[in-house]
């Protein structure tokens, strides 16, 4: 058994060659894409088109909504529940595509168990949220853990919060429970990452970012405006747009942010990508290199 995993930057083009792959591997495609995951979220994401999706079977793709968070930990048990049951029916090959860097570690190393959170907890902090919004929380989490404080997202108010619920019900800081163990899997894994040449990429993101625009993400973003608070909707491409809604920028000025922040964000995934050894490298036009790989 083997899972095939697709990775790379925003905007590569990963969708595509996923499906070749997947209908050469006789494979479903199970979705590692943190934001494609909410039903809401569908020009600013990329969801694959209709014709896409009805080319393979698809899992996780709009399977939730944005009211009902999803974060690696609940990403690595559904994902590998999943798996499992596909690798049960009998495929050899099970695909997987996406470029949410943590949660593709979760299914492939998984993730620290974290302590359970008191449900009085999570609403006494969600209503402090609510009332005093991140900062009081990037300053506790800065007290309880300096270190997890230099690592993470200031700007993810699920991480951030999430951090402070660990410490306060461990007791210690929350990057020490953070051992990075690897588990064992009970199948082969072959990571296939694509790349471009870094104009290349950044044109490509740009001309998609215009696309979104065409096809309608500015009404799409106008719809989950009063949901803004939301983690799923710290999203590039939304987040930019709320600010123009709020009357802070333009919208010229927005769409320039999200081409821009859009590229920062290829930058990181590549960053974070580029450290795992395990990745084979390859230009998405490769696809004969890839099969090959795959000995198919």
């Amino acid at each position: 058994m083997r899972l095939v995993v697709l990775l790379g930057p925003t905007g590569v083009g990963k969708t595509d060659l996923c499906i070749d792959v997947a209908k050469a591997l006789h494979s479903s495609v199970v979705s590692c894409d943190s934001r494609q995951i909410y039903k809401e979220m569908r020009i600013g994401t990329a969801v694959p088109s209709q014709e896409q999706l009805q080319a393979v079977p698809h899992f996780f793709i709009q399977s939730r909504s944005v009211f009902e968070p999803c974060d690696a930990w609940q990403f690595e048990h559904d994902a590998m529940a999943k798996i499992e049951e596909l690798f049960a029916t009998g495929s050899d090959d099970v695909v997987m595509c996406g470029g949410s860097m943590m949660y593709i570690d979760a299914v492939c190393k998984g993730i620290d168990e974290a302590p359970s959170i008191p449900g009085e907890l999570r609403d006494e902090l969600m209503q402090r949220f609510r009332e005093e919004g991140l900062e009081p929380f990037r300053q506790e989490l800065k007290l309880l853990d300096p270190v997890f404080y230099e690592q993470v997202d200031l700007n993810n108010t699920q991480r951030v919060i999430h951090a402070v619920e660990v410490c306060r019900v461990a007791g210690v800081p929350y990057s020490s429970l953070r051992k990075k163990s690897v588990k064992k899997r009970d199948f082969d894994i072959v990571k296939i990452g694509l790349n471009r040449d870094r104009e290349e990429l950044y044109d490509r993101i740009n001309l998609r970012v215009d696309q979104m625009v065409d096809e309608g993400l500015v009404e799409e973003a106008r719809a989950l405006f009063e949901y803004r608070e939301l983690n799923a909707l710290n999203t590039v491409g939304y987040r930019e747009l709320f600010d123009h809604f709020a009357g802070k920028i333009e919208f010229d000025e927005a769409i320039r942010l999200i081409k821009r922040n859009s590229r920062h964000y290829a930058r990181k995934q590549l960053t974070w990508f580029k450290r795992d050894e395990e990745i084979h490298w390859f230009h998405p036009d490769e696809k004969d290199a890839i099969f090959n790989l795959l000995g198919v």
